[in-house]
């Protein structure tokens, strides 16, 4: 929890959802949803605020400036590959990736240089990874291969973690941030805060995919939230063992298929069965996921059953305002549940790094 370890789980935390928020931006631009594309647009231009922000105030006003223009190009020359391959225009396509990989890359790489004193060459090339990644991610929504478009999400995603993990310990090197962000520790922490963020938006993916009837993707957006699971599962048994993994997989899955309970009762205006759900996720998943990890980490079931009911209701907060078709609402109740992650990772990953020492 030092200093040096925050500042890189804050750089993964607002990396990743810099490329959540881009990927739903060219989602509903490629879908012909314009007022949802302006509202991810938005949000999207704050978090690169917030970006050039937090730089700023570690390396001053002018470095701020500096970053949000580069930012700023970057996120342009992404929508202009949307709207390319939403006329199916080749042309406005190439030229688009050509700024991204002529322009933006070797600006980006520079700036980062400056800024860390890391090799040219990996920051161009981790830059350049970034791009095509996204662009997987964009060409397949436009293709309407929803599987490869999930598929192509969750690695562009994990990849902006490789950044922050490269990024943070030179930052902290060069300015003296107190803390190791290399420990192992660190890295748990990390992980956890980066699944239940991605465990957040996909989820949101996949509710307005069901409640705009858009069933191919829903299918391929719930498949991407189960592997998700199967993530955090998989981190919860290298610590306690399979028994736990399994008993958080059955709580995990329960509460996944409630919130689908939720959305489909919210999709066809079924207030009994909205109200069924709700009281699942309220009765059955808050106290049994609370117990769960109180048991493993020995905070107070009190405290944690608060922080569950919270992740519920904004996650709920989210699907009521897909299912009104308030585009503006649902895009910011999206971006403060995914904020919300990290205020159960954080405290977990502490109380589970000081439970169990000899893991870390």
């Amino acid at each position: 929890m030092s200093d040096a370890a925050t500042l890189r789980t804050d750089l993964n935390y607002m990396l990743g959802e810099h490329l959540m928020l881009t990927a739903k931006a060219t989602d509903a631009a490629l879908g012909g949803r314009t007022d949802q594309f302006n509202a991810y647009a938005d949000l999207l231009n704050q978090n690169g605020t917030d970006l050039g922000a937090y730089l700023g105030t570690v390396y001053g006003a002018e470095a701020e400036d500096q970053f949000n223009q580069i930012w700023a190009d970057h996120i342009g020359y992404f929508v202009a590959y949307t709207t390319a391959i939403a006329s199916g225009d080749d042309a406005p396509k190439s030229k688009a990736n050509d700024d991204l990989m002529n322009d933006y890359v070797p600006r980006f790489t520079a700036f980062i240089v400056g800024a860390t004193d890391l090799p040219e060459d990996a920051v161009k090339a981790a830059t350049e990874e970034h791009v095509k990644t996204t662009e997987a991610v964009i060409d397949a929504q436009g293709e309407a291969d929803w599987p490869a478009a999930y598929e192509a999400l969750r690695t562009a995603f994990a990849h902006m973690s490789m950044i922050g993990d490269a990024l943070a310990p030179a930052i902290a090197t060069k300015n003296s941030i107190a803390g190791d962000p290399l420990t192992a520790g660190v890295d748990f922490r990390t992980a956890l805060d980066q699944l239940l963020q991605e465990h957040l938006f996909l989820t949101t993916f996949a509710t307005d995919a069901a409640i705009g009837g858009r069933t191919d993707e829903f299918n391929a957006a719930a498949a991407a939230v189960g592997d998700n699971g199967k993530d955090l599962g998989a981190a919860i048994q290298s610590i306690y063992g399979d028994d736990a993994q399994t008993q958080f997989n059955d709580i995990w899955t329960a509460h996944i298929g409630f919130f689908v309970d939720y959305t489909t009762a919210v999709a066809t205006g079924d207030d009994a069965a909205k109200a069924t759900a709700d009281g699942n996720l309220d009765t059955i998943y808050t106290p049994q996921f609370a117990a769960f990890l109180a048991s493993a980490t020995g905070l107070p079931e009190d405290t944690l059953a608060a922080l569950t009911a919270d992740h519920v209701a904004t996650t709920e907060a989210v699907i009521d305002a897909q299912g009104a078709g308030d585009v503006s609402a649902a895009a910011g109740s999206d971006r403060t549940a995914g904020m919300h992650m990290r205020m159960i990772g954080d405290p977990l990953a502490q109380a589970i790094v000081a439970a169990m020492p000899d893991k870390f």
